[in-house]
């Protein structure tokens, strides 16, 4: 199947020539990266962004996550994945993270690597990705950096270049993650838990904590971040590999209550064609969820589904909130975090929809 978008911008400049493209692509490289430094400045206790969001920075076809030291690069689009704009990309990213200090310092940025997204490599019939690294202070590519330890919000998480979903983690969530907490009490459950970003956020707050993922292996490195972080937290927290869905027949079921839930699902809708079931699935989620909760509990619950908007995601809420015959008051309407921007005339940029609730 071929690339499913047909047109991307690049330039209001007509017949724009190679070498005015990569100014361009520098230029507005710098802009974003700039941006997102001014963001960490103002968000103590966090070292960990995302750099570039595509279209969103007027780089289609280019995103760039920061976690601590690392950078990690995809490049999604014929017109990006060339050579000549992979070196461009790594030599101004290096120029621009690299702290100004005292002759003899080295860069704070160990390693920047490229990791190719499978299924848009396909639909974009795109070449092989060359697994050397772009940049590495390493005295060759085979001993480059891969793994770290980045933090968000005060709390430490591992990071591997060479696992995890999209580029490892999602930086999207950081302040969802901290509005939770901010309302979260008594018993929790994070559902979809990944690596732990909600349920960790959580036991700094509640009295017990379980995150549920269908993922072995993320639930192997959430109990590493457990690992990390055990000293700043009130919580016990428990890990448990289950389907979100049958777990959640089961509980509602059998009367498992809790005073908080975080439901976190991947995308359900993928594309136009999977709306219908896309919804189905988050009416049946969020039904079970405020059915187990208590009275005065508290509902975090979003979609990164760009094709659900925000307008019908509410929608299925209400509809879950009616058919379990709770009321339902909404706390916080939530986006991703500022450094995924959303630009009105582009609405697929304000894909993540987190809506926080107390359930009476």
């Amino acid at each position: 199947m071929p690339s499913q978008i047909a047109l991307r911008k690049v330039s209001e400049v007509p017949k724009l020539s190679h070498a005015a493209y990569l100014n361009d692509v520098r230029e507005r490289l710098q802009r974003s990266v700039r941006l997102r430094t001014e963001l960490l400045k103002e968000s103590p206790g966090t070292d960990s962004c995302r750099l570039v969001f595509s279209e969103a920075d007027e780089l289609p076809g280019i995103i760039a996550d920061r976690y601590n030291d690392m950078v990690v690069l995809q490049l999604l689009t014929q017109g990006t994945a060339n050579d000549d704009l992979r070196e461009l990309i790594a030599e101004t990213l290096v120029m621009e993270l690299t702290p100004v200090r005292g002759e003899g310092e080295t860069s704070a940025l160990a390693t920047i690597v490229e990791r190719p997204d499978p299924r848009i490599r396909e639909l974009e019939q795109l070449a092989a990705v060359n697994p050397s690294p772009l940049f590495t202070t390493a005295s060759t590519p085979a001993e480059a950096k891969t793994a770290t330890v980045f933090v968000l919000n005060g709390l430490r998480f591992h990071y591997d270049a060479n696992s995890g979903q999209k580029t490892g983690a999602f930086l999207d969530q950081r302040l969802n993650y901290a509005a939770a907490a901010r309302h979260a009490h008594g018993r929790a459950m994070d559902v979809c838990t990944y690596q732990g970003g909600f349920a960790l956020h959580l036991a700094q707050v509640c009295e017990s904590v379980v995150g549920v993922d269908q993922s072995r292996g993320a639930l192997e490195v959430a109990e590493r971040n457990l690992a990390l972080n055990q000293t700043k937290l009130k919580a016990a927290v428990e890990w448990m590999e289950a389907d979100a869905f049958e777990l959640l027949r089961e509980y509602d079921s059998t009367g498992e209550r809790f005073d908080t839930i975080v439901l976190d699902p991947p995308a359900f809708a993928k594309s136009k064609r999977a709306m219908e079931g896309a919804l189905r699935g988050y009416k049946e989620m969020n039904l079970r969820a405020l059915r187990m909760l208590k009275p005065g509990g508290v509902l975090v619950t979003c979609s990164c589904s760009h094709h659900v908007s925000l307008a019908e995601f509410t929608a299925v809420i209400a509809a879950a909130a009616s058919d379990a015959g709770r009321r339902v008051r909404l706390i916080e309407t939530r986006g991703a975090a500022l450094d995924h921007p959303e630009v009105l005339t582009l609405p697929e940029t304000a894909y993540l929809k987190c809506l926080i609730a107390r359930v009476d």
